[in-house]
């Protein structure tokens, strides 16, 4: 397994990589806009942290190995996005909004996140499932 090394010093890090590892992709999935974000995120972190595009896609592809992507179709994206603007949700916000409704598109027994808060708010179908790993 790929893990980049500057994840090491987080202080989420272990946590996250074991419950990464136990992630069997019959079992275990993700919103499929999460691998973009991921993407983004790591190819423009600071300084010697960033990754470089060919880096971040072999990290990807590890993810691919243990985690089924879960895609919205257009009709559940606009859905969703008629339901954040009603429930509030703004800016960034609306991406976490759309990892739930893809979690429960999936029927996700467990929503893994350290931003609890953030995922509580969408109801109590979302922060019912809710874990830290």
């Amino acid at each position: 397994m790929l893990v980049p090394a500057f994840l090491e010093d987080h202080e989420h890090h272990e946590r996250s990589l074991r419950a990464f590892a136990r992630a069997d992709k019959r079992q275990a999935c993700c919103a499929a806009h999460s691998l973009a974000e991921l993407y983004a995120t790591m190819t423009r972190l600071p300084g010697r942290h960033r990754l470089s595009g060919e880096q971040v896609l072999l990290f990807l592809e590890d993810v691919r190995e243990r985690l089924t992507p879960v895609a919205l179709t257009g009709e559940e994206y606009h859905a969703a996005l008629r339901e954040a603007a009603a429930a509030g949700v703004i800016g960034g916000a609306v991406y976490d909004f759309l990892i739930a409704r893809c979690a429960l598109k999936a029927r996700a027994n467990v929503v893994y996140t350290w931003n609890t808060r953030h995922f509580e708010r969408f109801g109590a179908a979302i922060a019912r499932r809710l874990r830290t790993p």
